[in-house]
């Protein structure tokens, strides 16, 4: 009779071998007693990549990264208590974010639940509705049937992971004691698969465009439109060659969020930002219809600007409402890009008046560009809005950069040059600073041997939040260039109302830290370069990226410096748009 505890080490070796089948190469390991069988099943699998972190908010943000940037679903997986809800950060971020993760929870078997047994709690649900299923597998066992169960769970939860949309699912895994074969027994076996290392079932998508009739509707609107705009946010999920062409024949600007990856080209306007900040632009520049893919742009500013008055078509893939204001006419469920190249292929030529159109957004672009690159280079002091330039601007073409969501994605949005070639990753799901530090290290782990550099740009509180992350980071062969902005507390609160609060302003919201970044840098065995003039940033990030492993350069800035800096720069644009007669 086949033992229990062979018989779980099996259904781990199944699951692990079923999500190898799938694509998974990345896992996330916390330490812990009861997740043992899959623990096991995962460090014996060499088509897996196995990391092991202390903290089980670093093991799950370690794996949002890696599965952000290879787009497939990877493994984190804890003991059983209070373990699995430090996954939930996470989890929110994936769901939100869209990202595909596998979440595992190990547990007590039923008969230990509810009875004051040790490291025990309600697991059932335990991420509510954030997950886009759900699964309490049970304990493994020999039943008939069981094998096919196996498969069946490993496979579905990777393709409910893989969407529409895209997100975590969690399963929760019941192990009894003992935890390990007995000395002597057969070494853990795994019931055949399909042939040919097929996964056990395998899912074909939907349709991605909607019905002739109304892309034909579709295109007749952008055909008889010729002050029209392409707005592009995170997530937008679209080919950058293909958004370009869309805009190239309806004769369109394209307001693309860097992170939306398609801000690049001929027609793309990189300063709306600042541009919509002056009101006889914001006036004179007025769209009269907007086509929408991905989330809203980063900046109140120009999410503000694209309000209900305008005829706005959202389109997602997965037929999300990313629309905060509410302010969306039309919603079209389709991939962006068959979209776009399809309303492409029926436009003979640009609505008449649309060359004028794009015409005034290109002198308007180049104005405030030259306004803010003068600026920005007039003073080789470190500022954060040119550290945010310089960076985007300065990785070779390959690279990877994970921006942090608090002050830096503000400023790579409203001050880095449109250009191609870079991926820019940022935990934009819900917005939060969680788990930066070991988002970088999936990123970069994903990336893997031959794929360009990666780099990282966040503050200081945002580096601290995950101080845990860099426990082993500088030996997990990992290369990552991480580049922390050093304004000694929340810069992003001096932009804020709560900033006029004197009397608490820094000791609810500034929140200064008195904390050495290179020396605590230095504890965990990574290399830090501080910076102390801004024409020496791109240097110092190309010199530690040639150097490889996991490095930090460190720029100092100051807060309120920093604010009169930003607004400064938005005078300098006002003012040379006044000079230009607008």
């Amino acid at each position: 009779m086949t033992d229990a505890a062979t018989v779980q080490a099996a259904f781990a070796r199944t699951l692990v071998d079923e999500w190898a089948r799938a694509g998974v190469e990345v896992a996330a390991v916390a330490p812990g007693s009861r997740s043992t069988p899959l623990a096991l099943a995962l460090a014996a699998d060499p088509r897996i990549r196995l990391e092991v972190f202390l903290d089980e908010r670093s093991a799950a943000f370690f794996a949002l990264g890696a599965a952000r940037a290879s787009g497939r679903p990877a493994v984190v997986l804890c003991t059983s208590g209070t373990a699995a809800a430090n996954f939930h950060p996470a989890v929110l971020e994936a769901w939100h974010g869209r990202v595909p993760l596998l979440v595992c929870t190990a547990d007590r078997p039923p008969e230990l639940r509810d009875t004051g047994a040790g490291q025990a709690t309600d697991q059932i649900k335990l991420f509510g509705g954030s997950v886009r299923w759900f699964c309490e597998v049970g304990v493994a066992d020999k039943a008939p049937g069981a094998t096919v169960y196996w498969r069946s769970v490993a496979a579905r939860s990777v393709a409910d992971a893989t969407g529409s949309p895209a997100g975590p699912v969690h399963l929760n895994l019941a192990f009894r004691e003992p935890l390990i074969p007995p000395p002597g027994d057969a070494a853990p076996w795994a019931p055949e698969g399909r042939d040919g290392g097929r996964p056990w079932v395998t899912t074909t998508a939907g349709p991605a465009l909607p019905a002739a009739a109304d892309l034909d509707r579709l295109a007749a609107s952008v055909a008889s439109t010729p002050r029209g705009l392409l707005v592009a946010g995170w997530g937008a999920g679209a080919g950058r060659e293909v958004v370009e062409r869309f805009a190239a024949a309806a004769g369109w600007p394209i307001l693309a969020d860097p992170l939306s990856g398609v801000r690049s080209g001929p027609q793309a306007v990189s300063t709306y930002d600042a541009l919509l900040r002056v009101p006889a632009v914001a006036d004179g520049l007025r769209p009269d219809l907007v086509i929408h893919i991905g989330a809203p742009l980063t900046g109140k500013v120009a999410t503000g600007w694209l309000d209900t008055d305008l005829p706005r078509v959202l389109v997602d893939p997965d037929g999300a409402w990313l629309d905060p204001h509410r302010g969306a006419s039309e919603r079209v469920v389709a991939d962006p890009t068959a979209l776009l190249a399809d309303l492409t292929a029926r436009l003979d030529s640009p609505a008449a008046g649309s060359e004028e159109w794009l015409d005034s957004w290109r002198r308007a672009e180049a104005t405030a560009r030259q306004a803010i690159d003068g600026w920005l280079d007039a003073d080789d002091s470190p500022s954060e809005a040119r550290v945010a330039r310089d960076l985007v601007g300065g990785l070779p073409d390959g690279s990877s950069l994970v921006v942090g969501s608090s002050m830096p994605v503000r400023d790579v949005e409203a001050f880095a040059r449109p250009r191609r070639g870079l991926r820019l990753h940022s935990n934009r799901g819900v917005n939060g600073i969680d788990g930066f530090v070991s988002t970088v290290l999936g990123v970069a782990a994903a990336c893997g041997p031959g794929a360009g550099p990666c780099a990282s740009l966040c503050g200081d509180l945002t580096f601290l939040h995950d101080a845990g992350g860099l426990l082993e980071a500088a030996r997990r062969d990992i290369d990552a260039v991480m580049v922390v902005v050093d304004n000694r507390g929340g810069g992003i609160f001096s932009f804020l109302p709560q900033s006029a609060l004197a009397e608490h302003f820094e000791t609810l919201w500034g929140t200064p830290h008195h904390l050495d970044l290179a020396a605590l840098c230095a504890v965990h065995g990574i290399p830090a370069a501080r910076v102390d003039r801004a024409s020496g940033l791109v240097p110092a990030v190309t010199e530690a990226v040639a150097a490889g492993g996991v490095r930090v350069v460190i720029v100092t800035t100051d807060r309120d410096a920093n604010v009169a800096h930003h607004r400064r720069a938005h005078q300098e644009v006002a003012a040379a748009l006044a000079t230009a007669g607008w």
